[in-house]
């Protein structure tokens, strides 16, 4: 069932770290609530891993880069666990291959917890620990990653299943208010030099600087997502069958995965349905389309007679660099995010962030005068910049205080089970 928010407002800067590090933790814990033994085991691609992984990664993440290398004295909690559940850290040793994670049906769900609640206790007198904050901010940010990922990657995994189960109960869940019509149009930019990059004393990841400057071309920048409506409608059009929409990469890929659709759609015209949290529900046509890849987000900016934007582009429009008399300006703590532990779903909102995380056309590459941070950790985003898309603005899924203008998502062009739309671009 849903638990009760008690999210710290972390975007006001009011919440505590330590308020910060319990409310992610407790986080990731709710969202195990509604999960067997065998679905929080089960691996259903090798892009996706097992809800007892991502509880038990994050967990070890605490666990060496905190308190075996801060906290004076302390023992591992089990030292077999570390090949487990380390991810890619190269510098921290062998471990089990990715897509072998569901094999690991031991440790059990209530022995990952009990894990989990030694490390919590045991982190409380490094959360005032000056020497460590930068250390805990990154990673409080790095386990709501894996709440996002666990949310996309169970729901995968659900999808899988011939009866379509529930993780929620639809009938148990409040209604949703009532949304206004999204209003349509363009935001007009003037172009110019663009200063990117993270701009404020609170946390980024490297990945988001060095500050620098771009020149930008006069651009226009969609008010509002696509929706599941108009991507009926590029169906409906041969869309998926027109050659000259698609980059020979994205043709090859169709033809070999036999692509027609979004992700978890089921009937391809308005009125279908789509596979959710709480099993297969009638689409919106008004909602923002997600689970969408890279190459059918260029593919129908071209069939629109558009583009997707450049993540340059987007930024300014997010800091409201279009023009100085504008009115626009977009919040990253508004908009659809996640604020507990209740289904996500793409609504449709009049925000930037929030709904689905926006493709750009921006590779995803190292900024001028980028450097890693030093050590393991140094390995988080850097060694990722080749073959991947940049993507902006936060999802339905992406924990609440987590955005933020200068925000770098990444995936590679076939990848579509996160919660993946766009926003359309235009040259003016």
């Amino acid at each position: 069932m849903p638990q009760t928010s008690t999210r710290p407002d972390a975007a006001s800067g009011a919440a505590s770290l330590a308020e910060r590090f319990n409310h992610t933790r407790q986080l990731t814990e709710s969202l195990l609530v509604p999960l067997g033994e065998a679905d929080a085991t089960i691996q259903s691609m090798d892009d996706a891993s097992p809800a007892k992984w991502h509880a038990a990664h994050t967990t070890w993440f605490w666990e060496t880069f905190l308190l075996r290398d801060h906290l004076p004295d302390y023992c591992l909690y089990d030292e077999k666990f570390p090949f487990l559940f380390n991810s890619y850290y190269e510098a921290e040793g062998e471990r089990l291959l990715r897509r072998q994670r569901g094999l690991i049906t031991r440790p059990s769900v209530a022995e990952v917890l009990e894990w989990r609640a030694h490390v919590n206790e045991k982190m409380q007198p490094l959360l005032d620990d000056e020497r460590c904050q930068e250390l805990i901010a990154l990673g409080i940010a790095h386990e709501q990653q894996h709440i996002e990922l666990l949310l996309t990657d169970i729901k995968h995994a659900f999808s899988k299943n011939p009866l379509g189960p529930a993780i929620w109960d639809a009938a148990a869940m409040p209604k949703p208010v009532p949304k206004p019509a999204q209003q349509g149009g363009w935001i007009d930019h003037p172009g110019g030099i663009a200063r990117i990059g993270h701009q404020s004393a609170g946390f980024a990841f490297d990945n988001e600087g060095p500050v620098h400057r771009v020149l930008l071309e006069p651009f226009a920048l969609s008010r509002r997502l696509v929706t599941n409506g108009e991507w009926a409608d590029f169906i409906a059009d041969g869309g998926y069958e027109d050659h000259r929409l698609w980059l020979s990469d994205a043709w090859a890929w169709l033809d070999r995965c036999k692509i027609s659709a979004p992700l978890y759609w089921r009937g391809r015209e308005c009125g279908g349905e789509h596979f959710t949290h709480t099993g297969w529900q009638e689409r919106d046509p008004d909602a923002p389309v997600s689970h969408i890849s890279y190459y059918e987000a260029d593919a129908f900016a071209t069939w629109a007679g558009a583009r997707l934007p450049t993540e340059f582009e987007w930024e300014a429009v997010a800091r409201g660099q279009d023009r100085p008399e504008s009115d626009h300006r977009f919040s990253a703590d508004m908009g659809n995010q996640l604020d507990e532990a209740a289904p996500p779903a793409p609504m449709g909102t009049e925000e930037l962030f929030g709904d689905v995380w926006q493709f750009t056309r921006s590779a995803y590459l190292p900024y001028p005068r980028f450097e890693p941070a030093a050590g393991a950790v140094g390995e988080y985003n850097g060694k990722f910049m080749a073959g991947q898309w940049v993507l902006k603005g936060a999802s339905c899924a992406t924990v609440r205080g987590h955005s933020r203008p200068s925000y770098r998502n990444f995936f590679y062009p076939q990848q579509r089970w996160q919660f993946t739309g766009l926003r359309l671009a235009r040259d003016n």
